[in-house]
């Protein structure tokens, strides 16, 4: 049987602009891998409510789980949780388990509750919590989709309360065989050492390295066996 597979959407124009750099990306997709989830696509979309609604329906009708990250604040621009709630046609109201965990938060922070922190306890009808250990305001998972926060440590809390309760696969593996070869002088024999294995991923990837050009070819897949026998071969093919 494939391996489950996997979406992520990035939600926030800081992220379009430039003016911050996505690194949630990566780390879910090693964890994916590592728990046997094809991470199958990733999308960035801003801040704008059509723009989530029409790309989470997108996203979730083609894979076992939709993670998104960004926009669940306290501040006017987190619009993420009533898009998903539009994008389900569920309502979305201050729930009180969300608040029950915020107001103790702030109350042993000394800090008032007031009405933008409590934004972030709307949770749409039906979704279960997703415990953030870090700030406490919870993300949460409506059908296949896990809506978590965009800031990188809360982020990769979140994940890390979701994928135990997820079924995953068989894990990728991989090795590689680095060369100093370009391209264009590996591509056919490479190819057709692909071919004999259609059960393994494998790619090329080339580097310039103190002047020098090189690639790295790297093959995937979830048979430890295959693989070593491809890379026996592979090193045949391209002795040091």
């Amino acid at each position: 049987m494939p391996n489950p597979t996997a979406a992520m959407l990035v939600i926030g124009d800081e992220i379009l602009s430039g003016r911050t750099r996505d690194s949630n990306t990566h780390f879910l997709a090693g964890e994916l891998t590592r728990h046997g989830i094809t991470l199958a696509e990733v999308r960035v979309v801003s801040d704008d409510r059509g723009a989530i609604i029409a790309a989470v329906n997108a996203l979730r009708a083609g894979v076992d789980h939709l993670f998104t990250s960004g926009g669940i604040g306290p501040t006017h621009d987190d619009i993420t949780a009533e898009a998903i709630a539009a994008a389900f046609d569920v309502p979305i109201s201050k729930r009180a388990d969300a608040m029950a965990l915020l107001a103790a938060h702030y109350d042993r922070a000394g800090m008032p509750f007031n009405e933008a922190r409590q934004r972030m306890a709307r949770i749409p009808d039906g979704a279960t919590l997703i415990d953030n250990p870090i700030s406490i305001a919870p993300g949460f998972t409506l059908g296949n989709v896990h809506v978590m926060a965009g800031v990188p440590n809360i982020f990769q809390a979140m994940v890390a309360s979701v994928l135990p309760n997820l079924t995953g696969g068989a894990p990728l593996l991989s090795q590689s065989l680095r060369v100093h070869r370009g391209e264009g002088e590996v591509a056919e024999p490479f190819g057709a050492l692909a071919a004999a294995y259609p059960d393994l991923s494998m790619g090329s990837y080339p580097f310039t390295q103190n002047g020098a050009h090189g690639t790295n070819l790297v093959i995937r897949g979830t048979d430890a066996g295959q693989i070593d026998a491809a890379m026996i071969q592979l090193a045949a093919l391209f002795p040091a």
